[in-house]
């Protein structure tokens, strides 16, 4: 057992469960209310929001599996670089938009703007139900953060003893996110954030130190792990894969619950813009990140005696914690410790305010109690937002780890379908809510048939054109598919007569 680590890491924590608490005060609204509850009233400035958004979308996950895939792989891993960088621009001039026409028709879910601007109850459930499926293992993901930073404290790591201090930590999420609602997770990211960089930029100044330099870092690797393997006479190498996991996945970030519902509880659009401009902070810190696989590669972390049994439960996600064990006095472990697992509370907490929103908004209200209050709506909302986060902490408790990590693959590819509805939507009422649907279906069955072709364990599947072997992220080829289909089924819609032309939206909706 580490004893200062675990008292500097409990204290954190403790911390921060007090802020969590308190934030049910601050900018205090009636939490009877969804808006109020689930999206923070609306009212988080441009810090806040930045803090929260960054939060949410560099998770503990980020934090662990970033390094542990550049230490199995290579700089394949290196793909979560220009994601970032290219999401952005994408989101810059999409989700200012969302957000402007939520505000003026009190929309509280992405389901519910494609409900009103399609005319669609079965499209709005569909993506409804898409974004739930997708945030429950990302959700339990989180969760092997917080494992493998108190196994690596000392805890034991099988057994019911190994779950005691996961359950404590869900426990208190559950309680402070129950009372306080968004606040608390856009309290605790300021702290979560903080810590984060202050790890990232000590990791960045003194592993090279000790190491020799940069250059003793990189000579370490061997050429294999440094370069994507190139294309040759079938086939475009890692090139492809890389390009569209890159694409596919900045298409997708900001559509996930959790991103959507950080977005729609700024201040402004402005405040979304301006949150643009600063937010590739966080792409600088993750190529940071990224390379704490390349330090712990070139330190021989696996090969070390004391570490030989963690790599053997953990993997290559033992790699940064492996790091900070070797290269750290015990407090300032601790404080790395703390940012991982502080790190997976706020977005599992946003992840369940979430999943709480959609089905509160878009299954109860809109097919189980249509004439349910307000109070009734929130609480809902609150009670689901509890069993969600049981539901991940059983799921991780109970069945195997790979399966989360598995079932996040697949979740991925799922809400990249959900984008032609939110992106064309948002500028054009030409495509049909019916071939959106059809679009929908077939690209989540083609997504879902690559990856079990795969046995669920990788999302890159290989298409077999003209002779040429292509590479590629799922999502994007079921996205091509999903788009071409709904393309097709509305131009045969409009000629057949059967188009519905119901819109609860104005174009003036769309300008803040």
């Amino acid at each position: 057992m580490n004893i200062t680590a675990s008292v500097i890491f409990v204290g954190l924590f403790v911390l921060i469960a007090f802020l969590g608490f308190a934030a049910s005060r601050w900018r205090s609204g009636d939490l009877s209310q969804l808006h109020e509850w689930g999206l923070g009233g609306r009212r988080f400035g441009t810090w806040i929001s930045w803090f929260l958004i960054g939060g949410d979308l560099y998770t503990a996950y980020t934090f662990i599996a970033v390094p542990a895939l550049v230490f199995s792989v290579g700089a394949f891993g290196f793909f979560a670089i220009p994601f970032t960088v290219l999401a952005y621009p994408l989101t810059f001039s999409l989700l200012p938009r969302l957000w402007a026409v939520s505000q003026r028709h009190n929309f509280i879910t992405a389901s519910d703007f494609v409900r009103s601007r399609f005319d669609s109850p079965g499209l709005a459930l569909v993506i409804a139900v898409t974004g739930i499926v997708a945030t429950m293992p990302y959700i339990a993901l989180q969760l092997v953060g917080i494992q493998v930073v108190i196994g690596a404290l000392g805890f034991p790591n099988h057994g019911w003893t190994a779950d005691l201090p996961l359950t404590i930590a869900f426990i208190v999420l559950a309680v402070f996110t129950y009372t306080s609602g968004l606040r608390a997770p856009a309290v605790i990211a300021v702290v979560k954030d903080l810590l984060v960089y202050v790890t990232v930029i000590a990791v960045m100044i003194v592993v090279p130190m000790k190491m020799g330099g940069m250059h003793a870092i990189f000579a370490a690797i061997p050429q294999s792990k440094l370069l994507l393997t190139p294309p040759d006479g079938n086939s475009f190498g890692q090139y492809s894969s890389f390009i569209t996991l890159a694409l596919g996945s900045a298409f997708a970030v900001m559509l996930y619950p959790h991103a959507l519902t950080a977005l729609l509880s700024a201040r402004s659009s402005d405040t979304l813009r301006r949150n643009w401009i600063f937010l590739p902070a966080y792409s600088l810190m993750l190529g940071f990140i990224a390379l704490m696989g390349y330090f712990a590669y070139s330190a021989g972390l696996d090969k070390l005696p004391e570490f030989k049994s963690y790599f053997a439960d953990y993997h290559a996600q033992f790699a940064v914690p492996g790091l900070l064990l070797h290269f750290f006095p015990p407090w300032f472990v601790g404080i790395g410790f703390a940012a991982v697992a502080i790190g997976a509370l706020v977005p599992a907490a946003i992840m369940s305010i979430a999943a709480a929103n959609l089905f509160t908004r878009n299954i109860y209200r809109e097919y189980i109690n249509p004439d349910c209050t307000d109070a009734q709506e929130s609480g809902m909302a609150k009670l689901i937002s509890l069993l969600v986060k049981f539901g991940a902490l059983l799921f991780i408790v109970l069945i195997p780890q790979q399966y989360a990590i598995n079932l996040q693959l697949l979740g991925g590819i799922l809400i990249l379908q959900i984008l032609p509805s939110i992106a064309t939507g948002l500028y054009t009422r030409w495509f049909d809510g019916k071939a959106l649907l059809l679009g929908w279906s077939a690209g989540v069955a083609y997504g879902a048939w690559m990856v079990s072709t795969l046995s669920f364990k990788a999302s890159v599947y290989t298409l077999h054109i003209f002779g040429h072997d292509i590479a590629g992220y799922a999502g994007f080829y079921a996205l091509l598919l999903n788009l071409a289909v709904a393309v097709a089924a509305t131009v045969v819609i409009r000629a057949a007569g059967l188009d519905s032309k119901g819109d609860g939206t104005l174009a003036a909706d769309y300008v803040s």
